[in-house]
């Protein structure tokens, strides 16, 4: 779990009788998003935008999960679904879509999901290791799980999300 050394540290001292207790808490907090009825969590750091796109551009021979590429405020924007990426089906009804725009290097990409949630703040010590159940492509994009009240959180992996070897 590298990538989520980058935590946000909150310190607090509690007076007990005749003394000072310092607490040290972990927590990361994340963007959430949904992708066929699963809910994922991007680090909050990573992410630059969120955006309803206007127009996909397709890019000719692009791989299967490249959507194509959108204008944001002048940048060359990679749009990519996140359901083709993780080998699911398309949805029954074509809504509107969403895009959470992250950075990789000095590239952005959006990643083109079903909807996005909240901004959740999660102790460091709730993320467990994937499950041995989970799909191979997912576990490959995944730093672990959050047990939330009735729903699985799944921690993406984002360098290796974006990673197309």
């Amino acid at each position: 779990m590298n990538q989520l050394a980058s935590v946000s540290q909150e310190r607090s001292v509690t007076t007990h009788t005749g003394g000072a207790v310092a607490t040290v808490s972990s927590e990361q907090v994340f963007v959430t998003i949904y992708v066929h009825g699963q809910l994922f969590g991007i680090p909050v750091e990573r992410v630059q935008d969120i955006l309803i796109p206007e127009k996909v551009a397709r890019i000719p021979l692009a791989p299967n999960e490249i959507a194509g590429a959108i204008n944001l405020r002048g940048r060359i924007v990679t749009v990519i679904e996140v359901r083709k990426r993780l080998g699911l089906p398309k949805p029954k009804d074509q809504k509107k879509v969403m895009c959470v725009t992250v950075e990789e290097g000095n590239e952005l990409y959006s990643l083109m999901v079903d909807s996005v949630g909240n901004v959740l703040s999660l102790s460091m010590d709730a993320i467990e290791p994937n499950p041995s159940t989970l799909d191979s492509r997912w576990r490959a994009v995944s730093l672990g799980v959050v047990r939330l009240d009735g729903e699985l959180l799944v921690v993406m992996d984002v360098d290796a999300f974006l990673s197309f070897e």
